[in-house]
């Protein structure tokens, strides 16, 4: 079953819905959400995509980024998202949104009104090995010093977005 996306104006006004693939070949923009969690230490989970991703496979990035479907909140897509690529529930808050476009390579591109969110989390977690190929928790001083020394190993977008969840601290 081929995915879809929620295209959206700047405003968060539903325009339609488009193939996943083929928004992402346009670069138009739709919704999407991204989640960081934490556990007690402060440190934040990261997942490495799988290497079968249609892009930026093997990469770092945050515990979740999807899309929400037509008919799911953001959050509800976030928890969706949650139980689907890393088998585990927690609380999520909303923290802000912002639009942002990235180049992903492959001629693809992430355009999305991007909802993030926080959580706490601490439990086992249970990959789902078709989306991430392993996680580990990383203090922020740590993560700051591995994406100065090795930026290609973190996706473009959680570049972006780490950048502005640091502004909303």
């Amino acid at each position: 079953m081929e995915e879809h996306v929620v295209l959206v104006s700047e405003k968060d006004e539903v325009l339609g819905t488009m193939e996943k693939m083929k928004a992402h070949e346009n670069g138009i923009l739709h919704r999407a959400f991204s989640v960081f969690l934490f556990n007690d230490k402060g440190e934040m989970l990261l997942q490495r995509r799988a290497s079968g991703k249609y892009h930026s496979p093997d990469q770092w990035t945050n515990a979740v980024c999807s899309h929400p479907r037509l008919e799911e909140s953001y959050l509800e897509g976030a928890q969706r998202r949650m139980r689907e690529e890393l088998g585990i529930q927690t609380t999520l808050a909303e923290k802000f949104h912002f639009i942002y476009k990235a180049d992903v390579g492959q001629n693809l591109w992430e355009h999305e009104l991007d909802y993030v969110f926080t959580g706490t989390y601490n439990g086992e977690i249970h990959p789902n090995k078709d989306e991430v190929s392993e996680t580990r928790f990383i203090t922020m001083e740590k993560l700051d010093m591995e994406m100065q020394a090795n930026p290609n190993q973190f996706t473009e977008w959680f570049k972006i977005i780490l950048e502005e969840y640091k502004h909303h601290l």
